[in-house]
């Protein structure tokens, strides 16, 4: 515990670019902070800090340790935060980032829901189709969807979302309804990118279907619109396209047959969260899995 609290003493001090202002921040008398250093220093055997009667500088092995006790410090503060919040309602800021499409179409509702339910908390959003960087990024948690990420972040399930075939009752009057997965070679299918097949699995097979059309998009939203305007069949998942199948510009196509499924993460540079980013991550794990 000593050791720990030294840690975050010097924490404050390069922070505090300074002795003196981090005595005055901390409410310690200055000779007490450097005397605590100089034991730190001591006791790992090397230095730390250059100290001139102006500033004071970090040295090679200084910034090194520096870098890993901040971190150090910052989960012991966020442990302590979490006890406490444990009884009180969370706050503070809530940075996340979330693909597009997914984030208007679906989320959209359940993050309404979600700040309801805790006003102390304010949001701050990027709905990107970038995958951010969440170590330099400061989000605080992403929510991804296929593959998770880097091994050295932490991907929490949030859902697995099944996608299916639907296309507007405009199109299948015009260019006739499927019978099996075979005949979507023969359709206008609006696709992500360059994906110019399409697994389809029954109760018992698995199919493999090349497709194609005129369209190439990168934008979920879009590929929903143009299927609404009898441009052509989509695959994606019921949640995505609720809206249109309730209002009747998309029905569903081959019943009987689906896509892979695919999975929904919460990803976090931690697995200690504060208060704030553990209840969204609970919140949409509840939601999503109904």
């Amino acid at each position: 515990m000593e050791l720990l609290n030294d840690m975050a003493l010097f924490v404050e001090v390069v922070k505090a670019k300074g002795f003196r202002s981090a005595a005055d921040a901390m409410g310690m008398p200055n000779s007490t902070i450097s005397r605590r250093i100089s034991g730190l220093e001591k006791a790992i055997g090397l230095r730390l800090l250059h100290r001139t009667t102006r500033k004071i500088e970090l040295t090679e092995a200084g910034q090194i340790y520096f870098e890993r006790c901040k971190r150090i410090v910052d989960e012991a503060r966020l442990a302590h935060e979490q006890l406490g919040d444990m009884v009180a309602q969370p706050s503070g800021v809530l940075r996340a980032s979330f693909p597009v499409d997914f984030a208007v179409t679906y989320l959209a509702p359940l993050i309404a829901e979600f700040a309801g339910l805790y006003p102390a908390i304010s949001f701050d959003f990027e709905l990107n189709p970038r995958r951010v960087d969440l170590v330099s990024d400061p989000f605080d948690v992403a929510i991804r969807m296929g593959e998770s990420e880097s091994s050295q972040l932490i991907a929490r399930p949030l859902a697995s979302l099944t996608p299916n075939l639907y296309a507007s009752p405009g199109y299948l009057k015009r260019a006739g309804e499927p019978g099996k997965p075979a005949d979507l070679e023969q359709h206008e299918c609006l696709g992500i990118l360059k994906a110019n097949t399409w697994t389809l699995h029954d109760a018992k097979r698995t199919s493999t279907v090349a497709v194609g059309g005129r369209f190439t998009l990168n934008s979920v939203g879009m590929i929903r619109r143009l299927a609404t305007l009898d441009m052509g069949i989509v695959l994606l998942p019921e949640e995505v396209v609720a809206d249109e199948v309730a209002g009747g510009t998309l029905r569903r196509i081959l019943p009987q047959w689906h896509g892979t499924p695919t999975p929904v993460y919460a990803i976090t540079e931690t697995r200690l969260l504060p208060a704030k980013t553990q209840r969204f991550i609970e919140f949409l794990r509840e939601r999503l899995a109904r």
